[in-house]
């Protein structure tokens, strides 16, 4: 899978261990909603840590515990 597939998958996975939707996530991380609709769409090319850094904020989670899932395995992705 590509990267941004992956970041999308990986949002969706932990927005729904924490109970969150994207607007919820939204409030609290201070990322637009628009700019998650984006993300979890897959059109986006390419993205600013500081997007995933806010976003991690919102989930109560480290930038580490973010990546730390297969989806991010270098077996698991495609150029």
């Amino acid at each position: 899978m590509h990267l941004n597939e992956a970041i999308a998958l990986r949002i969706k996975e932990l927005c729904g261990q924490k109970g969150l939707t994207q607007y919820a996530l939204s409030m609290k991380s201070g990322v637009p909603q628009s700019t998650l609709s984006t993300i979890m769409s897959c059109t986006f090319p390419s993205m600013k840590m500081r997007i995933i850094y806010e976003m991690c904020e919102g989930l109560e989670i480290g930038i580490k515990e973010f990546f730390d899932s297969p989806l991010f395995d270098r077996e698991n992705l495609i150029d």
